[in-house]
């Protein structure tokens, strides 16, 4: 039996392709951050580069946790 992935609803987020609002989940595939509209079945991966394009002006940061 394969393991199913926890997802998490981002409440308030609009579906970039379909602009429905409340369908956007998260979780996590082999190690990777991604994202799919229940909807439309829109998806997207979070990369290094684009984790690491994000600034994070304003905040203060003690650390970043990533789980192995």
């Amino acid at each position: 039996m394969p393991k199913r992935e926890k997802r998490r609803f981002v409440a308030g987020a609009i579906c970039p392709k379909c602009q429905e609002l409340d369908t956007i989940s998260l979780y996590f595939e082999n190690n990777v951050e991604k994202l799919e509209c229940v909807a439309c079945g829109y998806s997207e991966a979070q990369t290094d580069e684009k984790v690491e394009a994000v600034t994070r002006e304003n905040e203060s940061v003690i650390g970043i946790f990533k789980p192995h």
